[in-house]
């Protein structure tokens, strides 16, 4: 029986352990048959290349992404040829950040966050998955697709601030990409907005292992999600189970 991503290449951004969502969503992938490339920021290379020794498959070099950085994004889709002249059929990004006077303990009130860091915050966290489908349009393929990683900001969550303000403009931001790709190649573009799940981005929030129990107990499968069930969402959006659903952010938290 084939995987679903039998004869795909997918791209994955954003690995920085091995218990990050892109390295989890990587190895669903490599599970599903596809030829998984990776980024990762330059200066940072060497440790992502060691880290994606503990794929299940052997991965080319990771590709030096700065996703801020211009000169990256124009010769981005030219350093995917060069690894494969096929094209890529789907592209992950997994990719956020927040000054620490936006988010967590030591963040600043909401009301006092810096403009400088809440555009930096919007920059990388919103702004760059606009960017990225720009650069990979080029070496993406006809009927592929682009899946961005969300946390739901429809709720004020304490220390999350203006990282919740950075992702609910990720979901606007989607609804537009979805447009501009699907009219260019007819590629799809969704997010998976995960639950609150352990991740290195997620030790950022105050209080984390409140919200872990809190959701443990009020959802109604009374437990949290596994980042295996968040990389196999991805999965679904990245596979051609899901070639009508497009602009769209899917659930993954227990349903509470």
């Amino acid at each position: 029986m084939g995987g679903l991503l039998d004869g795909k290449t997918i791209l994955i951004t954003g690995i920085i352990t091995d218990s990050s969502i892109a390295f989890h969503a990587a190895k669903v992938a490599q599970e599903q048959g596809a030829k998984v490339l990776i980024t990762g920021i330059p200066e940072r290379l060497r440790l992502i290349d060691r880290i994606a020794k503990r794929l299940p498959q052997e991965v080319p070099p990771a590709i030096g992404l700065d996703i801020t950085n211009e000169d990256d994004l124009s010769g981005l889709a030219d350093k995917i040829r060069e690894l494969a002249p096929e094209g890529i059929d789907g592209v992950m990004h997994s990719i956020a950040f927040a000054p620490r006077t936006l988010m967590g303990p030591e963040a600043k009130p909401f009301l006092e966050g810096p403009g400088p860091d809440a555009a930096k915050a919007f920059e990388i966290s919103a702004w760059s998955y606009a960017s990225l489908a720009r650069a990979v349009l080029p070496a993406m393929n006809e009927g592929g697709s682009i899946v961005g990683m969300d946390f739901d900001p429809r709720t004020a969550m304490p220390y999350y601030n203006w990282m919740g303000v950075a992702k609910a403009a990720l979901e606007s931001l989607n609804r537009y990409v979805a447009r501009e790709v699907g009219n260019a190649k007819n590629i799809r573009s969704n997010l998976v907005a995960a639950g609150p799940i352990k991740t290195l981005a997620a030790s950022g929030i105050g209080d984390f292992r409140y919200i872990l129990k809190w959701n443990e107990y009020n959802s109604p499968l009374k437990r949290t999600v596994s980042i295996d069930e968040v990389g196999q969402s991805a999965l679904y959006l990245l596979s051609d189970m899901s070639t009508a659903v497009t602009g769209e952010v899917h659930h993954v938290d227990s349903g509470y």
